[in-house]
């Protein structure tokens, strides 16, 4: 059974590389002209599929590393060094800007009704960084209960961005440009701080499976 530790770690982790307050302020801009309720379908639609896909790597992720000869270790190196990278990102508004990006050209692509598949649920929620934050926590939660306890912090984490993308016009108002700036920066250190736990994490673990010269 997982500690009430490795609990919060991972619910703080995975929250903090969704970045439900960044992720609002987009989900406003893809849903332009729709209703509520249809808001509502999008947001939905969008956690569900970002859910499935979370849950997946949760439980199957360190066995498709185990296929590709990738040790536990190596993976929680480079992912430490990915969250790290999303951190500067964040700590430097280079984030909000890319997620931008990537909204404006998909609702020109795609038909206003698949946006909660293409590029909510994918990249926007379950991206590079919430994936491979899922794989380094399911590798420190080997058993079938902390597994479990792991999909129910996922499913919490990702109940909470459902939340926000309710209110996210509210949200919006409430936190504001200077807000938002602030709370962004905030996460990116903290999550520099836990990126850089993984990185050590992983140099333990493979300095430690060496054989001795």
């Amino acid at each position: 059974m997982a500690s009430a530790d490795q609990l919060i770690n991972a619910f703080t982790t995975l929250l903090v590389t969704i970045d439900p307050p960044g992720l609002a302020p987009i989900f406003l801009g893809l849903t332009t002209g729709m209703s509520r309720s249809q808001r509502k379908q999008v947001a939905l639609r969008g956690s569900i599929i970002a859910f499935v896909i979370l849950a997946v790597f949760a439980l199957f992720g360190a066995s498709v590393l185990g296929v590709l000869g990738i040790s536990i270790g190596a993976f929680r190196i480079a992912g430490g060094l990915l969250l790290f990278w999303i951190a500067f990102e964040m700590v430097f508004e280079k984030r909000q800007d890319r997620k931008e990006k990537t909204s404006t050209a998909a609702i020109t692509v795609d038909h206003i009704h698949n946006i909660s598949v293409f590029p909510l649920a994918i990249p926007l929620i379950a991206g590079p960084g919430a994936i491979s934050a899922t794989i380094l926590i399911a590798g420190s939660m080997q058993g079938s209960l902390e597994r479990a306890q792991l999909i129910v912090v996922i499913a919490s984490s990702l109940l909470l961005l459902f939340l926000a993308l309710l209110i996210a016009d509210r949200l919006d108002r409430f936190l504001g440009v200077t807000g938002r700036a602030i709370l962004t920066r905030l996460l990116g250190v903290i999550l520099a701080a836990l990126a850089t736990q993984f990185v050590v994490d992983g140099l333990k673990s493979t300095l430690g499976t060496m054989p001795a010269g």
